[in-house]
């Protein structure tokens, strides 16, 4: 989080209300009612009956207390406003607290279909509907806890955690693979490619998972699935951090991409 954002997040005002402009709002109303579309029959029911909660606007940014009161209502979350990029303490610290981050920026026109950094579309579309399931708000509430708690080291094994789950998680349903990670669901791209022969479908192991490697500027290779959202709950209630020490033990695996370095080359 250290590079600077080409974004600067707009400051709500002293009722917590965001000024949005007219193409801002556009951007939102494109976005949303093309990401609707596409994840029909992909995002999970969990998803779906989220969003049918929240209720988003189709035609405007939504103001983040309108998500909060329905968060607040559910599982006892709340939309926290952020710079664009903030510290790996601050963003434990509010998930320690039940405050989901929320960078208060719309992506531009040139960056429609993806950017790096997670905007307020990818933020509420992507996530918000799955936080107000219990077990999904549990699982991240605990997660935070431990990442406040946790040195740095360990916290680089926690984050594999979080973006393979989060992020990027998928689940076996009787329906077929479903879509719970707000990474996959907020990205046109990622939701199709999912579907396509390419990466690598396996079922989820905690200690499987912290060992895996990343990339945050690619189409993931390999997903992990959980057989429903309980499982969640469930991995939120075990020794977590006596299952980092584990990882550490056994190594990384070998990444299924190459490195940054090279292909710059």
């Amino acid at each position: 989080m250290a590079k600077a954002s080409n974004y600067i997040s707009k400051q709500p005002d002293a009722f917590g209300h965001i000024v949005w402009s007219e193409e801002e709002n556009k951007i939102w109303s494109e976005l949303i009612n093309r990401q609707l579309k596409c994840i029909e029959g992909k995002a999970c029911n969990e998803y779906m009956t989220g969003l049918d909660k929240l209720q988003l606007p189709l035609d405007r940014i939504p103001q983040l207390e309108e998500v909060s009161k329905v968060l607040r209502a559910t599982t006892g979350w709340e939309c926290a406003a952020v710079p664009a990029l903030i510290s790996f303490d601050k963003f434990f610290e509010l998930l320690a607290n039940k405050q989901f981050p929320v960078a208060t920026f719309i992506r531009s026109r040139e960056e429609f279909d993806y950017l790096q950094e997670p905007d307020i579309f990818h933020e509420i579309f992507g996530h918000c509907a799955m936080l107000t399931h219990p077990d999904f708000a549990e699982f991240t509430h605990k997660y935070g806890q431990l990442g406040l708690a946790a040195d740095k080291k360990d916290r680089v094994f926690l984050a594999r955690l979080y973006w393979f789950t989060i992020e990027f998680g998928l689940m076996q349903t009787k329906d077929g693979l479903r879509i719970y990670g707000g990474g996959v669901l907020s990205s046109p791209g990622e939701t199709q490619y999912v579907y396509s022969d390419t990466p690598k479908i396996k079922p989820l192991e905690v200690v499987d998972v912290l060992r895996t490697p990343y990339r945050i500027d690619i189409m993931q290779p390999q997903y992990f699935t959980i057989n429903g959202i309980h499982d969640l709950f469930e991995i939120s209630k075990m020794d977590l951090m006596a299952l980092v020490e584990q990882a550490k033990a056994l190594g990384l695996h070998a990444p299924l991409f190459e490195p940054k370095e090279k292909l710059a080359s």
